[in-house]
């Protein structure tokens, strides 16, 4: 069987060529995959850079990192949608014969190969999007549907898990793709024949083929054995274990050891006032703007001791101090960076503390006292509501500081960088101490 010695530029695939529509997913997306592994390459070095101790917490470097990373993600997305595109139109297309199909462990090796790269073209860019979905990112993707995806979580445990997955598809997608340029250019520089040819663009070159050998279903089934190989390779390196922080569901102390930061039930119990209230549940978080993007962290150990009595008018009503552990806060991929000398700096200064005095408003209440971060104490209002079941309390409330009050980021002077504005919001459950 052979075609013509050359034949007019067809939209459609049939037996012996490729299609104009087939090759412009071919190159379209190759063009991405050129783009999409650099920028993921420099932006996690940066990266690395940035979570050291070597970083001094230079703006233009914060500014790089979060655009190769938006850059990474928004090609990345635009990768996964060619490529199911690219899927889809294959499906309802004749696929050309293989130009040797005698050479039966080489044609198979090469749908082994096609089958690896569909399948890592689709999952290395989609847990790359779970893992920006499920984890508190500062660099977003350029696109108007937002950052959140539905089913996906804020969660560091589910980032980790997507993040493992994705840093295995993109190897195994790295693999594939320098087998099939390894096989590409081997039917080239020595079969001498149209395999590469046809898929470029232009006039179909003349193919010869002498037999036509189906398709089976061993390719493929090769292609799976590969996958489950990778997956549970994965697994036994510990690729999706979470690495750091896991989730608090309550405001009191967890087991992470944080150093002299600890904060310990013993010492909650003696910092108890008489007359005084037990926090059962909740949480202390923050938020902030960075590169036009909110980024929510929370602080996974922290104690409250509250006096508090309800007075009949407006006026005092009690006091309450909260301590701090620095180190236990998680802020999404950011959160090494915010621990830094920059930052928070939470070697040098491993707690912070809010003492205020309760006051009952006309209407609402606030606690009115001073902030102690780093080695700046600023004076801070915290309206709260409250609702008062008998021996229960359930407390909501929050406040805006400026980070620059407290030496936090004094590198990054630029708002679209980092926002100046951080809301502190807190929420909890108490109980009155018998």
């Amino acid at each position: 069987m052979s075609s013509p010695a050359s034949s007019p530029v067809a939209r459609h695939n049939t037996a012996l060529h490729y299609g104009s529509v087939a090759k412009g997913f071919h190159w379209l997306t190759a063009l991405l995959m050129l783009a999409v592994f650099p920028l993921g390459y420099f932006a996690n070095d940066l990266a690395h850079h940035i979570q050291s101790a070597d970083f001094d917490g230079s703006q233009a470097t914060l500014t790089r990192a979060a655009l190769l990373f938006s850059l990474h993600k928004t090609l990345g997305l635009a990768l996964f949608l060619t490529a199911l595109l690219r899927i889809l139109w294959a499906l309802s297309q004749p696929k050309p014969v293989a130009l040797h199909p005698e050479r039966r462990a080489e044609t198979v090796l090469a749908e082994v190969v096609h089958w690896l790269l569909y399948g890592a073209l689709v999952a290395a860019p989609l847990t790359g999007w779970i893992h920006h979905a499920a984890t508190t990112g500062f660099a977003p993707i350029w696109w108007p549907f937002g950052q959140s995806l539905p089913f996906v979580p804020k969660s560091e445990a589910v980032a980790a898990v997507f993040g493992g997955l994705h840093w295995l598809f993109v190897w195994t997608l790295a693999v594939a793709l320098g087998l099939h340029v390894a096989g590409a250019l081997k039917h080239e520089v020595i079969d001498r024949d149209a395999t590469l040819r046809r898929m470029l663009p232009g006039r179909a070159p003349k193919v010869t083929v002498k037999t036509e050998t189906p398709h089976g279903a061993l390719p493929f089934l090769m292609a799976l054995l590969v996958w489950v190989l990778v997956l549970a390779g994965g697994g036994a390196f510990g690729l999706y274990a979470q690495d750091s922080y896991g989730p608090a569901d309550t405001a009191t102390v967890q087991s992470h050891d944080t150093g002299d930061a600890q904060i310990t039930d013993a010492a909650a119990a003696e910092a108890l006032p008489a007359g005084g209230w037990v926090v059962e549940d909740g949480t202390l978080s923050i938020a902030i703007v960075q590169m036009g993007s909110e980024v929510r962290g929370q602080f996974d150990q922290w104690q409250a001791s509250i006096a508090f009595e309800e007075p009949d008018a407006p006026g005092p009503a009690g006091t309450v101090t909260v301590s701090v552990a620095i180190p236990s806060l998680m802020l999404g991929s950011v959160t090494d960076q915010a621990m830094g000398p920059d930052y928070f700096d939470s070697a040098s200064y491993p707690t912070a503390e809010f003492r205020a005095e309760i006051e009952k408003l006309a209407e609402g209440y606030v606690a009115d006292g001073t902030l102690r971060i780093r080695d700046q104490e600023v004076p801070l209002r915290l309206p709260f509501t409250l609702d008062l079941n008998g021996d229960t309390a359930v407390m909501s409330g929050s406040a805006e500081v400026n980070r620059l009050d407290f030496n936090i980021g004094r590198g990054v002077q630029d708002e679209g960088s980092l926002a100046y504005a951080v809301t502190i919001a807190v929420d909890l459950t108490a109980s009155r101490a018998p």
